[in-house]
């Protein structure tokens, strides 16, 4: 491709994304390959019309045309007939005498329609399917011409601006009463919108146009003058001549459509040229504004001076904070979060429930069912109250609506919930997030100013990142450097987001202690014996292990270093959950199962010229029949 071809294509795209398409689509569509008018001029001042439509029909059970009623135009459309020609075979639709707003398949009207319009409506039958098809439509306009003094005048407009289908050829012709001595005695104009159609008087007797690429909403308009003696008699006759106040007007009309010829053709001639100076005009635009903001961002960068813990840890083997959630404990330690996900929800919420029962607000058994599996059951072993903080309130409350205000809800039961429950689990989600977001804020942890503003950084950082990739993939090399601003700023905003303090200082230790004990957890087994804590101390380390997923690799090694683990829980009722959690897989199958079924609702899925109005044809689809009746 050359150079200049690419440049045209990438601009073009480049505006056809920014400004959008100009023209929607509809679920039914209709397309007209080609209409062709044949128009027969009577000596009594009527005319004969046939148009035959080559069109392309989609979910559509009606075609209709309407012409607007005015007797200062015509008098009245009679003789309607309706074909459709199948491999040049004519079928004759039969006709009924009622206006319908669905038209059963072959079947036609020619009537007053609600809006006391004269209509010409036929069923196609295609409310589910698509077809080409041929129709021929004839009818007889009465008085359609206007007999002067000097001259005969059809003013006809064939199609008006309430027509909806586009279409590739337009065609006509017109015939006289009779031949004139010479082709000059006949006076042609075309109108339409597009300027793109030509009309001449052929022979004699004959006036032929034709138009391509019609849009829909448009119009097209034909004028001729004849010799008056070549009417007999109409029932629209005035007592003046016409000729030059048509020339006057057409001239106008002429003028104003040449101007604009010539606009398009400069245009057209100047489009490279254009486009260019666009270009740099926008690259120049867009460096100048985002210059700007890089410089902003540069020293915003500078005045940000990130907290720091006042030692760094490698392990840490007390509890940060015993009060703390384990929702509480996991978004200290993960400030990035700003939502939860079906993914990084799970873990909390399962360590949330593992919490819970230590608290003794839940008791967690596992029992073999007459299949030989186990079951995983949950049981209420105390009401709700104050004394746990609102983040695993909201959990305790989501469990109990699970179970149906029961006493107890098997794992199964509320994996089946969570699934057919989207609005729920997705409340859920949300107001867990903000609960415990206010509660760190609440407890000096969290800024939550600062927190604003770092997603804010967060969200600019994105928007630069997907302008970069849109302007690289659809424009090539038009805007290389806002390209490089984009990323430059995107760098620097997501530099902006990683010093901004959105952890206190109080938070900032926690956080570091936090990451210690994570560690420790992941590494206690190849510690001395003596860093290793009493095994009671453990049941409350699972449940921060949970919500930092990694409950499975502290089990492991519990089990290497406390090989006799059954011998030494025997008969204790202190470990609500361990016994479970060490003999089975119920870490993994528990906090994955909710996974799964949290994300199974998200992947599910929870449109110059005068004259007249001489009428509009467009398809009913289904859905718009349903509606009208």
């Amino acid at each position: 491709m050359k150079l200049k071809n690419k440049f045209i294509l990438s601009i073009s795209i480049l505006f056809i994304l920014i400004f959008g398409l100009s023209g929607v689509s509809k679920a039914g569509s209709l397309y007209l390959n080609k209409i062709d008018f044949n128009v027969q001029i009577n000596s009594d001042g009527s005319i004969n019309v046939t148009e035959t439509w080559d069109i392309d029909i989609s979910s559509t059970n009606t075609l209709y045309k309407t012409f607007k009623k005015d007797k200062s135009k015509y008098a009245e459309i009679t003789n309607v007939n309706v074909k459709e020609i199948t491999k040049g075979i004519e079928k004759n639709l039969t006709k009924t005498n009622e206006w319908a707003y669905h038209v059963k398949k072959d079947y036609y009207y020619g009537t007053e329609n609600e809006d006391d319009n004269f209509e010409i409506g036929w069923g196609v039958g295609l409310d589910n399917s698509k077809a080409r098809k041929t129709y021929e439509i004839s009818y007889t306009v009465k008085d359609a011409i206007t007999k002067y003094n000097d001259y005969s005048e059809l003013y006809w407009q064939f199609i008006g601006k309430d027509f909806e289908v586009s279409a590739k050829k337009i065609t006509g012709n017109i015939i006289l009463p009779s031949s004139v001595n010479n082709k000059e005695e006949i006076r042609v104009w075309g109108h339409t919108e597009g300027l793109n159609g030509t009309i001449y008087a052929t022979d004699t007797n004959k006036i032929e146009f034709d138009l391509d690429n019609f849009k829909s909403g448009r119009y097209v308009e034909i004028r001729t003058l004849f010799p008056t003696e070549l009417i007999v008699n109409s029932g629209r006759t005035k007592n003046n001549e016409i000729l030059q106040t048509a020339i006057k007007e057409e001239t106008k009309w002429a003028d104003k459509a040449n101007a604009k010829r010539q606009r398009k053709e400069w245009f057209s001639k100047n489009f490279l040229t254009i486009l260019i100076v666009i270009c740099i005009v926008i690259n120049l635009m867009l460096s100048i504004i985002f210059i700007i903001k890089m410089i902003k961002y540069i020293k915003k960068l500078k005045g940000l001076e990130k907290y720091k813990p006042t030692s760094k840890l490698k392990y840490f083997r007390d509890m940060p904070d015993e009060n703390a959630t384990p929702a509480e404990a996991q978004l200290t330690l993960d400030i990035k979060i700003s939502s939860y996900t079906p993914y990084n929800f799970g873990k909390i919420f399962s360590a949330m429930i593992l919490d819970l029962t230590l608290k003794g607000y839940l008791k967690i058994e596992q029992e073999k069912n007459v299949k030989g599996k186990d079951a995983i059951k949950i049981i209420f072993s105390k009401e709700i109250d104050d004394k746990i903080k609102q983040d695993e309130k909201t959990v305790l409350e989501f469990l109990n609506k699970a179970a149906k205000d029961e006493k107890e809800i098997t794992l199964k039961k509320l994996e089946n919930y969570i699934k057919n429950h989207p609005t729920a689990t997705e409340s859920l989600l949300k107001n867990s997030y903000k609960k415990t977001e206010k509660q760190l804020v609440k407890e000096k942890i969290l800024d939550e100013q600062i927190k604003k503003e770092y997603n804010k950084y967060t969200n600019i950082k994105t928007g630069y990142i997907v302008s970069a990739i849109f302007l690289f993939f659809f424009t090539i090399i038009l805007f290389t450097i806002p390209i490089i601003l984009f990323i430059i700023n995107a760098v620097l905003c997501g530099k902006i987001a990683k010093r901004l303090n959105v952890l206190t200082q109080k938070g900032v230790e926690l956080q570091e202690q936090w990451k210690g004990l994570k560690k420790y957890m992941e590494d206690f087994s190849m510690l001395d014996k003596r860093e290793v804590p009493e095994l009671v101390i453990w049941e409350k380390y699972l449940v921060y292990a949970t919500a930092f997923g990694i409950a499975d690799k502290v089990i492991k090694q519990l089990k290497i270093v406390y090989p006799n683990f059954e011998d030494i829980t025997n008969g204790l009722t202190t470990y609500t959950y361990m016994n479970i959690m060490m003999s089975t897989n119920f870490s993994a199958s528990f906090s994955n199962s909710i996974t799964s079924s949290m994300s199974s609702i998200y992947s599910s899925g929870t449109g110059a010229g005068g004259g007249f109005s001489g009428g509009g044809g467009f398809g009913r689809r289904p859905e718009e029949a349903e509606a009208g009746r």
